[in-house]
C-alpha cells in the first residue's frame, strides 16, 4: 500500500478513572475510516504515547490493526528512549501488518549524526520500513535539514520523514532537494497548522490530530485536484480549531470527539492546561460554524 495522504494520529481514549477505553478506541478507528482518511498512526505524541506502558501500546497496536482490517493504511509509532522497547513495538507492528514504523529522533543523540544513523539502522533490522519523525526539542532532536539528509542517506530503511520543525515548509524544500532515492516522501505534522505550505512544497501527506479528519480529507482532495481556492477555503475554515488545538492538545481533540459522540470522557493522562468555561464556550462557537461541514450536531459543553 502506498503511504501518502491523510494519516491522522489517533488519540488514546480513557474512561473517567484513567483506564483505556477500548470501545472508544474502536469508535475512533471506525470514525476516521468512514471520513475517508488514507491511513492512521498510533501511538504518537497525539496518542499520549509516553503516558502508556509498553504492554498498553503493544495491545492497542494489535487492537487497532484488527479494527482497521486492511481498510486503510497503518503506521505504528515506535518512539522510545530504550532501543529494545522500540524494537518490541516495531515487531508488534510487523506482526499486525503495519506498513511502517514512525520513530522520533532521540533527543539524547542530538548533534551526533553517526549515533543517530546507528540507532535507525538497528531499528531497521526489525523488518519494517521506517519514518524518521523530526520533532523539535525537547520532544526530539530538532535536526536541521542538513542533518536529516545525512541520517536518511546513511540508513536505507528510512523511507519517509515527518518534518515538524519550524519553518516546516522551508525544511521540506531543502530535504526534497537533496533526498536519496530510497526516501519516498515527506509528511507534514504540527497538527496540520502549516499544511498549505507543506503541500505546496511537495509534502506527500499530513499527520494531524483526529478531531476533524473530514476537513483534512477534503483539503487533500482539493490539493490533488489542483483546486487551490478550495484548499484555502478548507484551511481557513478549520484554522480556528487548529489554533485552539495547538494550546490544549489532547484535551481539545478529546473534547471534540466527546461532543461528536465517539468517546464518553475527555480524560487525559498527559499534563497540560484544561479548558475552562470560557474555552468550552469558544469551542462550541468554533464547532457551530463548521457544523454544516461535519454534518454532526454540536452538543453544548
Amino acid at each position: 500500500m502506498k503511504v501518502s495522504g491523510v494519516y491522522p494520529v489517533l488519540p488514546t481514549p480513557f474512561d473517567a478513572s484513567g483506564a483505556i477505553d477500548d470501545s472508544g478506541m474502536d469508535a475512533i478507528v471506525d470514525f476516521v475510516v468512514d471520513c475517508g482518511v488514507d491511513g492512521a498512526v498510533f501511538p504518537g505524541l497525539a496518542s499520549e504515547y509516553d503516558m502508556l506502558s509498553l504492554d498498553e501500546r503493544i495491545g492497542l497496536i494489535g487492537r487497532i490493526a484488527t479494527r482497521i482490517d486492511g481498510r486503510i493504511g497503518f503506521i505504528i509509532g515506535a518512539s522510545s528512549a530504550d532501543v529494545e522497547e522500540s524494537l518490541a513495538l516495531i515487531r508488534a507492528g510487523k506482526a499486525a501488518g503495519a506498513a511502517g514504523a514512525m520513530v522520533m529522533t532521540p533527543g539524547a543523540l542530538a548533534g551526533d549524526n553517526e549515533a543517530l544513523a546507528a540507532h535507525y539502522r538497528a531499528l531497521g533490522e526489525a523488518g519494517l520500513p521506517l519514518m524518521l519523525q523530526n520533532a523539535p526539542r525537547p520532544m526530539g532532536a530538532g535536526l536541521s535539514a542538513e542533518d536529516v539528509i545525512a541520517v536518511v542517506g546513511a540508513v536505507p530503511a528510512i523511507h519517509w520523514v515527518k518534518e515538524e520543525n519550524m519553518p516546516c515548509g522551508q525544511r521540506i524544500s531543502a530535504i526534497r532537494a537533496a533526498a536519496p532515492d530510497h526516501l519516498l516522501g515527506i509528511f507534514g505534522g504540527a497538527g496540520g497548522r502549516y499544511i498549505t505550505d507543506e503541500l505546496a512544497r511537495g509534502a506527500i501527506g499530513t499527520m494531524p490530530a483526529a478531531e476533524l479528519p473530514e476537513a483534512h480529507v477534503a483539503l487533500m482532495a482539493a490539493h490533488l485536484a489542483g483546486d487551490g481556492d478550495a484548499v484555502r477555503t478548507h484551511y481557513e475554515r478549520m484554522l480556528p480549531l487548529l489554533m485552539m488545538q495547538a494550546v490544549f492538545r489532547w484535551r481539545l481533540t478529546k473534547g471534540v470527539l466527546r461532543r461528536r459522540g465517539l468517546i464518553a470522557d475527555a480524560f487525559t493522562r498527559a499534563p497540560g492546561p484544561d479548558l475552562d468555561e470560557g474555552d468550552q464556550r469558544e469551542l462550541d462557537r468554533i464547532l457551530a460554524r463548521i457544523d454544516d461541514w461535519t454534518g454532526i450536531g454540536v452538543v453544548q459543553g
